[in-house]
């Protein structure tokens, strides 16, 4: 096994996840972290938010994490060789008032990564820019469309569903020139 030193964001979320899904907590990466991998690294989050689907007791995770060697701090965990913080959010698995309908998965040498697809990662990107005025959520979208596929059409459906419409209509051309610089690489 690779020292958790020198694993990459997503090997750390998958040695992670693999190690929850033993003691029966499932949990799914979201949040910046998606960004960083969809991004190859264009963006760096430097935590993993990973989101229980069903509730665990905080005890059984942090006797979980601490069996890996991650200690609490207030609400994260760290780990003495890794930089990056863990935190394990609460269900439900949703971006903005929707449910996650289908989680991807990654194989790593660590395990199999679990982790929002790169639309559902646009949209709980943009659920910061419209509900927080996170103009850096917003840049994180357009660069997860400028490497990867993402359905717009089902994003702008989303926006509609959360009544950010007008916000839509006013960054679709921002997410439609990110996806043809992604086309014409």
């Amino acid at each position: 096994m690779k020292a958790i030193a020198v694993m990459s964001e997503a090997e750390l979320a998958a040695y992670v996840q693999q190690h929850l899904l033993k003691r029966g907590i499932r949990v799914v990466l979201s949040g910046g972290t998606c960004v960083t991998i969809f991004s190859k690294s264009a963006y760096v989050s430097g935590d993993l938010d990973l989101v229980a689907e069903v509730y665990a007791r905080p005890k059984e995770v942090a006797a979980a994490l601490a069996e890996i060697g991650f200690e609490r701090k207030g609400r994260v965990y760290k780990h003495p060789e890794s930089g990056l913080l863990v935190d394990i959010m609460s269900p439900p698995l949703a971006v903005g008032g929707e449910p996650v309908k289908q989680v991807w998965e990654l194989q790593l040498p660590t395990g199999t990564l679990r982790m929002l697809s790169p639309t559902d990662c646009v949209k709980d990107r943009l659920a910061n820019y419209y509900y927080f005025n996170d103009r850096q959520g917003l840049e994180q979208a357009c660069l997860v469309v400028a490497f990867v596929e993402v359905d717009l059409a089902e994003v702008g459906r989303w926006s509609v569903q959360e009544g950010q419409e007008a916000k839509f209509a006013d960054i679709r051309q921002r997410l439609c020139e990110a996806e043809s610089a992604r086309r014409h690489r």
